[in-house]
């Protein structure tokens, strides 16, 4: 069954985008928010790549609506592009372009909206990311390729249903050329160095043009009768052709289409070659195949055969699924992309030199491993096709549990029943009741069914909906899905239906009537996951609240823009109303009950009013030269929201510099902005954010390349390492009392002793532990590190003890002289500790141990939400690096064989040189963060996860030295 995943693929995924949307689209540019993940990288096949004649950058664009740019050496993400888009179907990229001098980017597909009865093709600045034109007024249909030519002059669209070609000139993007005698969809056209234009088309035939782009010649491919991709020789002599239909590869004369020779295509039994191209010297044809087993064929001698010359090709392997496009470099090699979504590069001798994976859960064929808890909280799902690397994600304990052990309450979900013979829906086109064709669309296929206890209903999950039913075959409803359905379920009590989609999220339904209560985007990397209502209120683990946020359409000749859900915490935060939502099955009932319950007063506020501000860094361009320790940067800020802006901050390596600028400083009548900025003479990245009174931006950064010299006979100076090192066991109220928070603190300020004369010119230690960590000792100990360090210095700061919050929602770390009924009076809240963090002038590392186990708050709490302030730390505009002993309702755990806390252990043992992976003597943060996750899971049996939490702006650094 394997081998059915790749293969169909292509046919389902190139056969939906032909839906006109009618139904699933409105009659405007929509204006409300739509919520979408956003993971660094597309969620969703992608059809087609670009490169510049450079091969600076790669452009990759999906399905997923969304347009990426990458550096191509190093797959770096530079620039996402977002045209308007709506729920539906629009929105969806089948084609880019990138002039060759890589300025301009053009993207195309199912970009029109319903009411325009049209599509259009984006044009955007590739450096700032501005839409800049739109070529409006094409057919109806979709846009399936889009190539510059060799000079830059001409744009080419190739058209679907028969619609043919058409030309366009760069200077101005008029009309050049067009063709509409097509027969069938055309998916590839390529111009040769001399201006010449040939097109492939589901007609079967191949079209030669010249450079007037008046038709020379068309004829009818031999290899296939549906003929995909075409690509010119270099010299311009040969075109070689790919087909859908057939697993031959045609080499046709550049002169009059005439067949030349065929490669060999032997061992090719499922599939074929849809992409090929031309290495630049000629030397080489590749051609990238689909159906597995996949991979990219290289043949020698441009895939001539001849005698004695053995096979003449080599087969480059990239995965399990179909390859869409593949492009030659110039230096030798291709880059390919796939449908899992990934991309690659081969170098000139077959080795691979990049390899860009995907974000997303696969879900293909797991149907059977897909489980569900009587209730529905409960879900089990595996990350990789056919189930594997299962996890276990439960809503009521806020936890994603990674390979959980087999219990016997979550059941998989029940596909025959007697009476109900439901039929062909695994992988089909022709799902059947009793023998009987189901209705559902000619594009759609058919991937997994569930039946409802009762045995009179049943729901079935295709590329586009989820549809319920009843045992005769009605239709009862159906629920538009983003993406495909692969596997479904049905909580015991009947009450919700689950989905496995192909975006990567996990879905839940009210039965009833099919409407979508909540979504979970489990990461790939296995430890983020974010959880939200349709309305956009959310629970995120420690560094995962970026995975997802709020598309919003600026009309339709402007770029779209994306605002991470992160941006707009203090109102959509709530992991309550998640909680509430699956018992009532209703959002607005979740929400009423989550604020009476909270004991405050939560107004319901329309995320369009409390929009952040836009910035856009104009000067220095990414990745410049500096040699001054002093530059100038130049800057925009947009405001969406009527609020005026408060603050602007600017940031260097993820750090503050100074207290930010005054407002008085922007100029409110200037599009562009100027400050001076002082940097370390090294590598370094600067930032800028901006305030209103209700949000922050996303950082607008640039990575600067250090040029200049250190003169002779100077020398760096190293920063110092201040730690302040809290830990609470005898608490003055017996309850709370712990075994080894103190003991923790201490071990950890004295694994960090040993670094003075290593990374740091000296380490300064202060420990506060049971008596000596009152209130006010603690408070006095923030000041004491905010005034010490300065911004070539390191400050960390390691809590251990207990922290609750409030019924209102307010965290409190407990001093050793708390009071669980006087908390704002005895305890230390959760501002004092952010106010420390975002005065301290540099880097900042926080090690937060407080979700140890006892009923601290009585009557009166809730369990500690480390995840809410762990992810405020961590954001951008407060900048440290957050270490959590746990996520979600977990305990942390203490044992006197450890003689430490687990967490504690770990930490310790892996600033002792256990966690330096690389043996090259430096632990980074990163290496610490995967020490900690493994020794922690192995210490508890994996009844505890911690995490980890690092703002984007800040890079990867090494932390300590081994000793």
């Amino acid at each position: 069954m394997k081998k059915a995943y790749s293969g169909i693929i292509l046919f389902v995924l190139v056969s939906f985008v032909l839906l006109s949307g009618e139904k699933l689209n409105s009659f405007e540019v929509p204006k409300e928010p739509i919520l979408c993940t956003e993971t660094g990288m597309h969620t969703a096949p992608i059809y087609r790549i670009a490169t510049d004649s450079q091969n600076q950058f790669l452009v990759t664009g999906s399905i997923d609506k969304t347009v990426r740019v990458w550096e191509l050496s190093t797959g770096r993400p530079l620039t996402i592009l977002r045209p308007p888009i709506e729920k539906g179907l629009a929105g969806r990229i089948l084609a880019v372009a990138i002039t060759p001098d890589g300025k301009t980017i053009a993207c195309g597909g199912r970009t029109g909206f319903a009411w325009e009865k049209s599509q259009s093709i984006y044009l955007f600045d590739r450096e700032s990311g501005k839409l800049v034109r739109r070529i409006k007024d094409l057919p109806d249909v979709s846009i399936y390729h889009l190539v510059y030519s060799k000079d830059g002059r001409f744009l080419v669209a190739t058209l679907g249903e028969g619609k043919g070609i058409r030309v366009y000139r760069t200077e101005d993007y008029s009309i050049a050329g067009e063709d509409k005698d097509y027969g069938g969809h055309s998916h590839s056209a390529d111009f040769d160095e001399g201006g010449r234009l040939v097109t492939a088309s589901h007609d079967g035939l191949i079209r030669l043009y010249g450079n007037d782009f008046k038709l020379i010649i068309k004829k009818k491919a031999p290899g296939g009768s549906k003929p995909f991709g075409v690509s010119f020789s270099p010299d311009g002599s040969n075109i070689a052709v790919g087909f859908g239909d057939s697993s031959k590869v045609d080499v046709l004369s550049g002169k009059d289409l005439s067949r030349q020779y065929s490669p060999d295509t032997s061992g090719v039994t499922k599939g074929g070659f849809i992409s090929v191209c031309w290495s630049t010297d000629g030397k080489f044809l590749y051609a990238g195949k689909t159906w597995s087993p996949v991979f990219i064929r290289r043949w020698a001698r441009g895939g001539k055969r001849g005698w004695g010359w053995g096979p003449g090709y080599k087969d480059l392997p990239t995965g399990e699924y179909d390859i869409n496009d593949v492009l030659p470099l110039k230096e030798g090699g291709v880059v390919f992309c796939t449908s899992n979504p990934s991309f690659g590069a081969f170098g000139p001798k077959g080795q691979q030199t990049l390899n860009k994976g995907p974000s997303i859960a696969e879900y293909r064929g797991s149907y059977k491993e897909f489980l569900i808890s009587q209730d529905g909280s409960t879900l089990q799902f595996g990350y990789e096709i056919l189930g594997k690397s299962p996890a276990r994600f439960s809503i009521s304990e806020r936890s994603l549990k990674v390979d959980p052990p087999k219990e016997k309450i979550f059941s998989g979900p029940t596909t025959t029943a007697p009476g109900l013979e439901v039929t062909g829906w695994e992988y089909s086109d022709h799902p059947k009741l009793n023998g009987k064709s189901l209705n559902i669309s000619g594009q759609e296929f058919s991937y997994c069914v569930a039946i409802f206890p009762d045995k009179n209903t049943f729901i079935i999950g295709t590329s586009l909906f989820i549809r319920l039913y009843d045992k005769l075959g009605n239709k009862n409803w159906e629920n538009f899905t983003q993406s495909a359905v692969y596997s479904l379920n049905i909580s015991k009590n009947g009450r919700v239906a689950a989905a496995a989609l192909g975006d990567g999220t996990l879905r839940w339904y009210r039965m009833k009537d099919g409407k979508e209560l909540l979504a979970l985007f489990p990461h790939r990397d296995k430890k983020r996951w974010v959880l939200w209502t349709p309305s956009g209120y959310y629970d995120a683990s420690p560094g995962a609240e970026e995975l997802m946020g709020w598309h919003v359409n600026n009309g339709r000749e402007e770029a779209a823009d994306f605002f991470p859900i992160s941006r707009f915490r203090s109102t959509y935060y709530r992991p309550d109303v998640i909680a509430k939502t699956l018992e009532t099955l209703d959002e607005g009932e979740a929400i009423k009950l989550a604020n009476k319950e909270s004991g405050k007063k939560v107004e319901e506020v329309s995320v369009a009013k409390i929009f952040p501000p836009v910035v856009s860094i104009l000067s220095p361009r990414d990745g410049a030269e500096v040699s001054n320790k002093e530059i100038e940067v130049k800057f925009s800020i947009r405001n969406p929201s009527p609020e005026p802006l408060t603050t602007v901050k600017v940031l260097v390596d993820g750090r503050p510099i100074g207290r930010g600028l005054t407002i008085k400083e922007i100029q409110k009548d200037q599009d562009v902005q100027a400050t001076k900025v002082p940097i370390p003479e090294k590598d370094a990245e600067i930032s800028i954010i901006a305030e209103n009174r209700n949000a922050t931006s996303e950082p607008a950064t640039v990575s600067l390349k250090w040029s200049g010299k250190v003169k002779e006979g100077e020398f760096t100076i190293k920063p110092k390492l201040y730690v302040l090192a809290i830990g609470v066991s005898k608490y003055e109220d017996k309850h709370l009392t712990l075994q080894f928070a103190a003991k923790d603190a201490k071990d950890f300020a004295e694994s960090l002793l040993k670094e003075k004369g290593g990374l740091y010119r000296d380490v300064v230690v202060k420990v506060l532990t049971d008596e000596k960590a009152t209130r006010d000792e603690i408070i006095d100990g923030f000041d004491w590190i905010s005034k010490e360090t300065t911004s070539k210095d390191i400050a960390i700061i390691f809590l251990a003890g207990h922290g609750v919050n409030e019924k209102g929602g307010v965290y409190y770390f407990l001093p050793v002289n708390a009071n669980v009924d006087r908390l704002r009076r005895t305890a230390v809240p959760f501002s004092e500790m952010k106010n420390t963090v975002t005065s301290l002038a540099g880097k900042t590392i926080l090690f937060i141990d407080t979700c140890h186990a006892g009923n601290v708050m009585g009557a009166r709490g809730v369990p500690a939400d480390i995840m809410g302030i762990v992810n405020e730390l961590a954001s951008a505009e407060n900048g440290a690096v957050v270490f959590a002993s746990s996520t979600g309702k977990q305990y942390s755990f203490e044992d006197s064989n450890w003689g430490n806390g687990a967490f504690t252990k770990a930490v310790v043992e892996g600033i002792y040189g256990k966690a330096d992976y690389t043996g090259k003597g430096k632990i980074t943060i990163n290496m610490l963060d995967l020490y900690i996750s493994e020794r922690v899971k192995e210490l508890t049996k994996g009844k505890q996860t911690p995490a980890t939490a690092k703002p984007q702006t800040i890079p990867d650094f090494p932390l300590v030295l081994k000793r």
